[in-house]
């Protein structure tokens, strides 16, 4: 059985795409839940974390909806390198990266559900 992460009230998990959902930024708080490296997630896609347990049309109506220029919210199960995973509630909307391009940024907090 896997174990769940909880995240602490105080951690806000960010990082940022470019437009193919490759990651170009990630702050310390969502390397440290993630269990990644800052080098490990730079270039790798979004999806690194994207527990199996996800419905793929979640992510289908997440990248439709930031696609189009609106803002998405919503619970997401990630997985965690080296097992386990962890539960967010995520902001994700499209920006412009310090490169001038387009690309799509990610915020999250501890999920609500319980």
């Amino acid at each position: 059985m896997e174990k769940e992460i909880i995240l602490d009230d105080n951690a806000f998990l960010v990082s940022e795409t470019n437009e193919k959902g490759e990651i170009i930024f990630a702050n310390d708080d969502f390397c440290e839940v993630a269990g990644f490296t800052v080098d490990e997630l730079i270039g790798k896609p979004h999806n690194v974390v994207r527990h199996k347990d996800m419905p793929k049309k979640a992510f289908k109506s997440l990248w439709e909806t930031i696609k189009s220029g609106n803002t998405w919210t919503g619970f997401v199960k990630n997985h965690r390198k080296g097992g386990g995973f962890y539960w967010v509630y995520a902001t994700v909307y499209p920006t412009t990266t310090s490169e001038g391009t387009k690309g799509f940024l990610s915020c999250r907090r501890r999920d609500t559900r319980s």
